[in-house]
């Protein structure tokens, strides 16, 4: 049984930290990143910069709040996929749908121009979504029965994280996304490479 406290304790640590995150994505937006500093953000979520720390590792951190639920999504794409689904089914299917959303949601846009207007948030990003790639092999590697430290297996799950960012420059990203996953299934034979 959990204790009362416990439950308050971890809702106000969520609040806590979704009023930070919030109050830098709309400080990020309004003024540019690089013109925000981390006192600014937690002045305007009414907290101290040590309650910041406790809660983000630092300034780029406060931008990709839902990064552990993503992750967690791209294995329960590989693992929860609909009966006679491959992997790459699941994948590709998740991953579209994500994509989709961030393109085509107005709210989203403007969290992507300042990802991509600023470098060090480019950087990071990238690096956050790629660090997905050894679980995701895992999960790929329980899946199908492989090693997870197979090359073919390592390679699978970098390439499916590496397909959104690829296909997310596309003026139409879905078809673009839905190319990258005909190669990964169906190999680079028709590039005559």
């Amino acid at each position: 049984m959990t204790h009362p406290t416990t439950g308050r304790r971890e809702r106000k640590k969520a609040q806590t930290r979704k009023a930070l995150a919030d109050a830098a994505l709309r400080l990020f937006l309004e003024h540019g990143y690089d013109r925000v500093s981390v006192k600014d953000v937690a002045e305007a979520a009414d907290v101290s910069v040590t309650t910041l720390f406790k809660h983000f590792s630092g300034k780029e951190a406060l931008v990709f709040d839902q990064d552990t639920e993503r992750g967690e999504a791209l294995v329960a794409a590989v693992r929860d996929r609909g009966p006679g689904r491959t992997v790459l089914d699941g994948l590709h299917e998740h991953l579209r749908g994500v994509l989709l959303e961030i393109h085509d949601a107005p709210e989203f846009r403007r969290f992507r121009e300042l990802i991509d207007g600023t470098p060090a948030l480019g950087e990071y990003a990238h690096r956050m979504w790629m660090r997905h790639e050894t679980a995701l092999a895992e999960a790929i590697a329980a899946e199908t029965g492989a090693g997870a430290d197979e090359v073919t297996v390592r390679a699978l799950a970098h390439y499916a994280l590496a397909a959104p960012r690829l296909a997310g420059g596309s003026e139409d990203p879905g078809a673009a996304l839905d190319r990258i996953f005909a190669l990964l299934r169906d190999g680079w034979g028709d590039l005559g490479v």
